[in-house]
């Protein structure tokens, strides 16, 4: 526990005064300098209890040596960041962290750090709002989350695409184990020739759901062929490009599973310019469960990703470390469900 690393206090406590960094002190040094974490700091300047009175001797006496100040008190306002607001999965989340920030009586700020924008002075606008804390669909730089802990705003990552370190909250999907049961559905059927339009390889989700369709080939005892595996970008274009790739070699698979819906909409275009029917000649799986795909011609067998549930667990941790509260866990990985409809049935030949 961090609490328990008196030798880095002993150390701490006997460097002088002006070993303070040149600049304002923050909650996040404060943190640093007494061996805790930034949430225990908060109980201490805000009289909460939940620390041994040890730990709360050796805060409140590195609060008086530097002199620290408590900065005005944060609003009572989450705020929501996106890279992109334009994308079908916004409308989704935002729903499910208007669910617990209403019932939690916090107010939700949504902002948009565009992909061309200047992210670093972005991050700069957020943190002189001082929101109770932050909610990111869009990816924190290492820069940008210390900046964040600095002054002393909690933050949770949605659904991340990359690694992590172990200290930054998240909230993510099954993804190894949706792109798992999407295969084994199509096993199940007696397919054997399965491609795989995969997503971008430095894309965290798009290797986990890759991971599951390798896992679920070869427990099923077929073998994970690379020329059956090509990789793509998250579009309906390119999963159209992708699957003409497929539907014309030699010996063309009886179904594709794609990383997710776009991609799966885009080998229903090729499917059609290629004269095939699904899912007579072809079956399809998606990952999303978009709601759109419902409605498609026919409805889309796909990997539900509970979006709604995603962002309303984030929010509940979200808040919990705006609230200074230490969480039972930092990350959380909602289940997915096969949602099956009427892309898939059993190969004709």
């Amino acid at each position: 526990m961090a609490d328990d690393r008196s030798e880095d206090w002993a150390a701490a406590a006997d460097q002088p005064d002006g070993d303070a960094p040149a600049g304002p002190v923050t909650i996040a040094y404060i943190a640093e300098s007494a061996g805790v974490s930034v949430p225990t700091v908060s109980k201490v300047l805000n009289g909460k209890k939940g620390v041994s009175s040890d730990t709360r001797a050796r805060v409140e006496e590195l609060i008086n040596r530097y002199g620290y100040r408590k900065p005005p008190n944060r609003s009572n306002v989450l705020e929501l960041v996106f890279r992109e607001l334009r994308s079908m999965w916004a409308v989704e989340i935002i729903r499910g962290v208007e669910q617990v920030a209403r019932k939690n009586r916090v107010g939700v700020m949504v902002s948009e750090f565009g992909l061309h924008d200047s992210a670093g002075t972005l991050i700069d606008d957020t943190v002189a709002r001082r929101p109770k804390c932050v909610l990111s669909v869009a990816q924190l730089s290492d820069a940008e989350r210390e900046q964040l802990r600095a002054k002393g705003i909690p933050f949770v990552v949605f659904d991340p695409t990359s690694e992590l370190p172990d200290d930054v909250p998240y909230v993510g999907a099954t993804n190894w184990r949706g792109g798992r049961s999407a295969v084994q559905h199509l096993v199940g059927l007696g397919h054997r020739r399965i491609a795989m339009i995969s997503g971008p390889e430095d894309v965290l989700c798009c290797r986990a759901r890759q991971a599951g369709y390798e896992s679920a080939m070869k427990s099923a005892g077929l073998p994970v062929d690379r020329d059956q595996v090509v990789v793509a970008q998250l579009t309906r274009e390119d999963g159209c490009a992708a699957a003409r790739e497929l539907l014309a070699r030699p010996e063309r698979p009886t179904a594709i599973f794609a990383s997710n819906d776009l991609q799966a909409l885009g080998v229903y275009q090729a499917a059609r310019q290629a004269g095939l029917r699904i899912p007579q000649d072809l079956s399809v799986v998606g990952f999303d469960d978009l709601p759109v795909v419902a409605w498609a011609d026919p409805p889309l067998t796909t990997v539900h990703q509970p979006l709604t549930e995603m962002a309303a667990a984030a929010t509940e941790l979200a808040l919990a470390l705006g609230h200074g509260e230490d969480p039972p866990r930092i990350g959380v990985e909602i289940a997915t469900t096969l949602t099956v409809r009427e892309s898939t049935a059993p190969p004709k030949d």
